[in-house]
């Protein structure tokens, strides 16, 4: 199969100045001492070994929150593109996704040639070389159930090599990859089926929009064009019109309780009802963070100082709404929001993307 990404860095893209808002989809962020753009792993592999440290990897920027002050070293711009089939039999694909492949071009390339396992991923801005890293999800669909295999530049070890999927300790909305910078992701293998339908819809919220029962398969075009109009619909979908979109998404991962910590928060949350929750192995149970945030008193649209506020659409996104807001307005309109819930219900919620010098 000939490679399905469009076109390739220029060299124009190479050495591009600036504040490092511009590379992020939050729209805040200052400056850095030196910016490189990279247009394949092995430019990606030398930026890395030769660039004076500290190092940052940044792609598509939709899932990192930069400091003011900016960032006092190297930034490498991963604009890598390539999707390559690498294995195939009559029922699966194994394609090879170049680390700097726009996320929703690639679902856009799956469901196009009728390879089911992506689709209720579609939409989510930012890079496949961000993917494993976090683990994304959305709508009962995580890259974990999917990947194969990760190719990484160990800068400990000074090596390439593919850590297999077992080896990513994948966990919700993590990984190896998170919190740690000894590896840069270079390329992610992905198994997909070969359908024209969907995987089962295991998400309530997208089988009502679909008019189908939870665990029904729909035609994979239906589950992209559904997915995509949800997420547009909560401002989730990049648009340079819409300032519910300069965000990263969601700010707070949904929490995991312990029993007797879910069964405190029923306690306090008597008066107000029970928060929508999602049980889980080992006794565990997933909590609605929109829910806790609402509850504590922090509406749609809740505005902060500075310019930033709650998302119009959706509770869990905050915004850059102004457009010239300050790391420093969201991060203290995130920590009142983090403070109150606590507060109020006792648990403590923490931040989905990467902070980048700076902290919560």
């Amino acid at each position: 199969m000939p490679d399905a990404s469009a076109q390739p860095t220029t060299d124009a893209d190479r050495a591009i100045p600036g504040p490092l808002a511009g590379y992020t989809t939050l729209r805040t962020g200052g400056p850095a001492e030196r910016i490189v753009a990279v247009g394949s792993a092995d430019e990606l592999v030398q930026a890395v070994r030769t660039a004076t440290e500290p190092v940052l990897i940044l792609a598509g920027g939709s899932n990192v929150v930069i400091g003011d002050d900016g960032f006092p070293g190297t930034v490498v711009l991963v604009r890598s593109r390539g999707v390559r089939v690498i294995a195939e039999d009559a029922t699966s694909v194994t394609v090879r996704v170049d680390a700097g492949e726009p996320w929703d071009d690639l679902v856009a390339t799956t469901v196009a040639n009728g390879w089911a396992g992506l689709e209720c991923l579609s939409g989510i801005p930012g890079s496949t070389g961000a993917t494993p890293i976090q683990n994304v999800g959305a709508y009962g669909q995580e890259v974990a159930e999917t990947i194969t295999g990760v190719e990484v530049y160990d800068r400990v070890e000074g090596t390439r090599q593919v850590i297999p999927a077992a080896d990513c300790g994948f966990a919700y909305r993590g990984s190896i990859f998170k919190y740690m910078d000894r590896w840069v992701v270079l390329s992610v293998d992905f198994r997909l089926t070969r359908s024209p339908l969907s995987g089962p819809v295991r998400y309530a919220e997208l089988a009502r929009a679909l008019g189908v029962e939870v665990g029904d398969q729909v035609p994979l075009a239906d589950a992209r064009s559904v997915v995509l109009r949800l997420r547009a619909g909560k401002g989730m979908v990049l648009d340079a019109n819409d300032p519910d979109t300069r965000s990263v998404g969601s700010f707070f991962t949904n929490p995991v309780l312990d029993r007797a910590t879910y069964e405190q928060l029923l306690e306090r949350s008597a008066e107000v009802g029970d928060p929508p929750a999602w049980p889980g192995a080992d006794g565990l149970v997933k909590v609605s963070a929109a829910w806790l945030i609402d509850k504590a008193g922090f509406a749609k649209g809740h505005p902060g100082e500075g310019g930033v506020a709650i998302s119009s659409k959706h509770t869990l996104a905050l915004t850059n709404r102004s457009g010239t807001a300050h790391t420093a307005d969201l991060l203290t309109l995130a920590r009142t929001i983090r403070d109150q819930v606590h507060a109020r219900f006792g648990v403590t919620l923490h931040p989905e993307p990467v902070l980048i010098n700076c902290t919560l």
